[in-house]
């Protein structure tokens, strides 16, 4: 059960819920605290979003986001679940929010600095918030269907890239449908 843009990638191949996983939602709720917007709000919530997930794809930092908070929230989202940082690793980079009061107050007004410039310019406000996709689920629901697709694909991804086949890339290339293919005239 889960929220398809809060998953961490490895949840999706069968791995078991962990503490990196749970890294990896904390980078994505950090992302909506700088945003304001749902991740992947302006696209279906399906195996095709999970794919891209898997390929790499995450949010779009805006470029009001503090440098020291997009690098903590991409370090969230890595791929590779054992160079996520551990929850005090977090901890004491968040830390210095309290401490050093100067400093938090120039990063933190240097970004809304630069997020009045974004609205002044048209680029950033509330009319140009996205339309969610009707299909944008952001309630938790069966995952079950997804996850063993996922995992019948990395299952033979795994035996293809010792092929030197990237099975996923290959697969956007030629643009199929596994979901439509007619295996009925196949002998």
């Amino acid at each position: 059960y889960g929220v398809i843009p809060f998953i961490a990638p490895e949840l999706f191949k069968s791995y078991r819920f962990s503490k990196e996983s749970d890294i990896y939602c904390m980078g994505m709720i950090m992302w909506e605290l700088t945003t304001g917007c749902k991740p992947f709000a302006n696209v279906e919530h399906d195996i095709n979003l999970i794919r891209k997930i898997l390929d790499g794809e995450r949010p779009e930092i805006t470029e009001d986001t503090p440098e020291i908070y997009a690098n903590l929230m991409k370090r969230c989202w890595d791929p590779d679940p054992k160079k996520r940082p551990l929850i005090y690793e977090i901890l004491e980079s968040v830390s210095w929010y309290n401490y050093d009061y100067t400093t938090k107050f120039a990063v933190f007004k240097q970004a809304e600095e630069r997020r009045l410039e974004l609205i002044e310019m048209k680029m950033l406000g509330p009319e140009f918030s996205v339309k969610p996709h009707p299909a944008a689920i952001y309630t938790s629901r069966s995952l079950r269907s997804f996850i063993s697709k996922c995992s019948s694909i990395y299952s033979i991804n795994a035996f293809n890239e010792k092929q030197g086949v990237h099975y996923l890339l290959l697969l956007k290339k030629i643009n199929i449908n596994q979901n439509k293919i007619d295996c009925s005239r196949l002998t």
